[in-house]
């Protein structure tokens, strides 16, 4: 092995995090001879991330599980802050990769930065500017940038954001975002068994709904306007994976488990899930990877929030914000279903989140800073 190898720990804790890291670290498993990946798991989610590093054949060299049953953010923070700490003594890395906005992100770069560690930030830049929307994403995306050395930023505005946060341009890279590498790969695969109970002839509507923000009164403002929808239209489905959040699932069964075209799932592996995603007339989520993913598979997607950090998607037409609000619901979801016109329109419109490339600008743009090879040009949407 070259004494130049570089020893990069890969920190992730949540489906999300490894779906969009996954691409990362097998492009920097290409090339052993000059980096040593090391694989920190926080399991800020368990199962839902054992699977989808089960898909892309990735194995965590240091698993953390961390999580346990009602814990609050001080306990997820606490064990991600130690277990971290003690992990990067141990692997003694030349840089630690996080990704995204979630409470492991945040412990990753607070830990490397306590040791000194530089912080490569895997989509950085995305903003609301309302700190708590979503709670506490919006906080840990500012403080991780403020700890991060260099910036992947997905799109030429989460450039801008970071830049004006006072961001040196040179530690900012406009690569694309992941999510895009992991889709064209899945797509790619044979297509996944249908899940059961779920109706072929019907058309189908595909919803998520996770946000700490939403809990209580606006999540059962949503789910009354879905009731309300499957109930108008018998002729659709309504497919709903429930998030193993107790406050989630009490919510959606208490008030969407009555309705006989709604069909309430366990959590899906990203593999059958993202069929589901092929299938649907169109999608209602508050989930950020989804407004990135559903663009790129021409499907329609209504956001369960009244603020986004990619606002992308909603400038290029793919992506409409109606919040909680269950008249702004229906009303956006009865026209895509009975205006074909203004549903191709939406499903047509262009994906601003990548071309698939993005980890090899990211591993490019890890060359250039420890080996001063060629920077990679910035991604844009037309090129």
């Amino acid at each position: 092995m070259s004494e130049d190898r570089k020893t990069i720990a890969v920190v992730l804790g949540t489906r999300p995090e490894a779906i969009k890291l996954a691409p990362v670290i097998r492009e920097l498993q290409k090339d052993p001879e000059r980096w040593n990946v090391k694989v920190i798991a926080t399991a800020q989610h368990r199962d839902l991330l054992d699977r989808v590093l089960e898909l892309f054949e990735i194995r965590a060299d240091v698993d953390l599980d961390i999580m346990r049953e009602d814990q609050d953010l001080y306990g997820v923070t606490e064990k991600a802050l130690r277990g971290l700490g003690d992990s990067f003594r141990e692997l003694e890395p030349d840089m630690v990769l996080v990704q995204g906005d979630t409470t492991s992100v945040f412990a990753g770069a607070l830990a490397a930065f306590y040791q000194q560690i530089p912080v490569g930030h895997v989509e950085a830049g995305l903003r609301t500017e309302m700190r708590y929307s979503p709670f506490p994403e919006e906080i840990n995306r500012h403080l991780t940038s403020v700890l991060a050395d260099l910036h992947f930023a997905p799109t030429s505005r989460a450039a801008w954001n970071l830049r004006h946060e006072g961001h040196e341009d040179g530690s900012i890279l406009i690569t694309g975002n992941t999510v895009i590498d992991a889709l064209l790969d899945v797509t790619s695969r044979e297509e996944p068994s249908l899940p059961e109970g779920l109706d072929a002839e019907k058309t189908l509507i595909l919803v998520t709904a996770h946000r700490r923000e939403s809990f209580g009164a606006p999540l059962e403002r949503a789910f009354g306007a879905l009731a309300r929808l499957a109930e108008m239209h018998p002729e659709c489905q309504i497919v709903y994976p429930v998030h193993p959040n107790p406050k989630v699932r009490r919510a959606a069964e208490e008030n969407l488990g009555a309705s006989r075209n709604i069909l309430l799932l366990e959590p899906m592996d990203y593999f059958p899930f993202v069929g589901l995603m092929k299938r649907s007339k169109l999608i209602l989520t508050d989930s950020g990877g989804i407004q990135e993913e559903a663009p790129a598979l021409g499907v329609p997607v209504l956001v369960l929030r009244s603020v986004t950090e990619r606002p992308e998607a909603v400038h290029a037409g793919t992506v409409k914000l109606v919040g909680t609000d269950p008249q702004k619901i229906l009303g956006e979801a009865e026209r895509l279903l009975g205006d074909p016109v203004y549903h191709n329109r939406m499903a047509a419109a262009s994906n601003p989140y990548g071309d698939g490339r993005a980890s090899e600008r990211i591993i490019a743009a890890l060359s250039h800073f420890f080996f001063k090879t060629g920077r990679p040009a910035n991604f844009t949407v037309n090129g």
